[in-house]
């Protein structure tokens, strides 16, 4: 029988799918969230247009790692480390339909 936890992240992956179709972005979901199945990285889960995206579901996050509804992106860093981008997926998806019809 499936793990819950398993069943949680490949419906999560397909939030994500559906959400980057709701754009018009191309959109896919590994086989098995093993990214070989699209030619990917093993830990590739989703492709949204060009690029790899690893879906994680927690039950909850660091409440300082959840931005404030007045902010568009939240940018963090551990120290000596690289900075990444914190941002709602609607928004990522949104720049990206945003650049892929910039390019037509």
């Amino acid at each position: 029988m499936t793990h819950p936890n398993k069943i949680k992240g490949n419906r999560f992956e397909n939030e994500v799918v559906a959400t980057a179709k709701k754009f018009g972005l191309e959109a896919v979901r590994s086989w098995g969230s093993n990214g070989k199945s699209l030619g990917q990285h093993e830990e590739c889960d989703v492709m949204i247009e060009k690029i790899t995206v690893q879906a994680k579901i927690r039950k909850s996050l660091p409440k300082w790692i959840e931005p404030s509804e007045h902010i568009d992106w939240q940018v963090i860093r551990a120290d000596r480390c690289r900075a990444y981008v914190v941002m709602p997926l609607d928004s990522a998806c949104q720049m990206l339909k945003e650049n892929k019809d910039a390019k037509k």
